[in-house]
């Protein structure tokens, strides 16, 4: 009976022993894989220690150090330029070969960098001017262009697309050149220019964005668009400082072919070919007084001649004096100016004078402006046959939306002689972009 107990009670202490030893092997197998794992992962790939790494990155700063010595001997040796070590890209783009007889303009891995700012404007307008409509117009969108072409010479140029009375779309490179800057005293600049006549026409060029008014004075109106001035020049323009203390004195000195005769079916400005071997000379001064910040000076004398079909050869000069007064929020501009014209053989002179005075006032966002401007050429003038005698009024209102966008709203009154005047109201939408 004590025997036969016994083994009841140790029966239950033996499963127990049993299901011990059970986990236990259960622990010590996956123990045992575990480490056999982490060995195997071990002994395929070892992580590289930070010594090692450090090591081949000196190797391979020698290997570089070694070709670029060896690159360097072969161009002292003249075996040509040396070639910039690049590193290899990742998928190689098989080189394209030319074909025989075909001509690549090989490009240089560094140059010059362009730029390119555009304005445009587009404007509704109408008049009592007998035979006119009124129309939407597309005014020119103007490209400017810019390029530092080195530490000492620069690009520019306007190209011009626009549109004429026949609705077609012409281009026009209206400025092109190639400037030096040697220092402020001395710069010169050889291309296609704007005549240093006066003020307004170095002032503003192809953009109405950057003028107060709609459209340009009269006397500076382009040459396309019925203007008397030679507004642009193709020939050589040299300006700079002048040594004069606060007086801030510049010069500006120019020589070019100057402008046709007027002829209407002719182009105005002579790019390649001048109409006689006598070459258009300009010598502008003027003063920015540093006591007076906004405030320039200054006259020009403008000096060509002229040679109209079936008509003696025309001595011109124009005198110009300007005063004008610009700052942020306040706007003076006033200028004079006369052009003479002589005919050879001939005792009797021609004198067609011509102003203009404009002032402005900027509230804010809105700019309020006045402009009244003259000109009065002879009946019998040579060359001004069809300007004869026009004055009158400007009064419009400019609001810049942004930035980048101004709209403009102008009333003009012209009076001509011997005819009616001349009513007209533009609205105007100038940006640039």
């Amino acid at each position: 009976m004590k025997l036969k107990r016994f083994q009841q009670r140790r029966r239950p202490a033996s499963a127990q022993h049993q299901l011990f030893l059970a986990i236990a092997g259960a622990v010590f197998l996956a123990t045992l894989l575990a480490s056999a794992c982490a060995w195997a992962q071990q002994a395929v790939a070892p992580p590289p220690s930070d010594r090692e790494v450090i090591a081949e990155l000196l190797k391979r700063v020698q290997l570089l150090e070694t070709r670029v010595k060896d690159l360097e001997a072969e161009r002292a040796q003249g075996a040509g330029p040396a070639k910039p070590i690049k590193a290899a890209p990742i998928a190689e783009t098989p080189a394209r070969t030319a074909p025989q007889g075909e001509n690549e303009m090989a490009m240089p891995d560094t140059g010059p960098n362009l730029r390119i700012r555009g304005f445009t404007d587009v404007t509704l307008h109408g008049s009592n001017q007998k035979g006119s409509t009124t129309s939407f117009s597309l005014g020119q969108m103007n490209l400017f262009i810019t390029s530092d072409v080195s530490e000492k010479f620069k690009f520019l140029s306007e190209i011009v697309f626009e549109a004429g009375d026949d609705n077609a779309i012409g281009v026009d490179v209206e400025r092109l050149l190639l400037q030096y800057s040697h220092n402020d005293y001395f710069n010169l600049a050889i291309g296609r220019y704007h005549t240093a006549i006066g003020y307004y026409n170095t002032a503003y060029h192809h953009s109405t964005w950057f003028q107060t008014a709609v459209g340009r004075p009269f006397l500076f109106q382009f040459e396309d668009n019925g203007g008397i001035l030679p507004i642009h020049n193709v020939g050589a323009s040299a300006s700079g400082r002048i040594p004069s203390g606060a007086l801030g004195l510049h010069y500006v000195a120019e020589v070019g072919n100057g402008r046709t005769s007027r002829a209407p079916l002719r182009e105005a400005v002579q790019n390649v070919v001048d109409e006689n071997n006598h070459k258009a000379v300009n010598l502008a001064l003027f003063a920015r007084p540093g006591v007076l910040p906004g405030l320039q000076t200054g006259l020009s004398v403008y000096r060509d001649v002229l040679a109209p079909d079936n008509s003696p050869r025309i001595g011109q000069t124009i005198l110009a004096a300007h005063a004008v007064y610009v700052r942020p929020s306040f706007e003076w501009l006033n200028e004079a100016l006369v052009i003479r014209h002589a005919p050879r053989g001939q005792t009797h002179v021609f004198h067609t004078p011509g102003f203009y005075t404009q002032i402005s006032r900027r509230f804010g966002s809105y700019r309020p402006y006045f402009r009244y401007q003259y000109v009065n050429a002879a009946a019998d003038e040579p060359i001004f046959s069809d300007v004869g005698l026009r004055h009158g009024p400007s009064v419009g209102l400019r609001f810049d939306a942004s930035e980048a966008v101004a709209l403009k709203l102008q009333y003009d009154h012209t009076n001509l002689r011997q005819r009616p005047g001349i009513d007209a109201l533009t609205l105007q939408f100038a940006f640039t972009f």
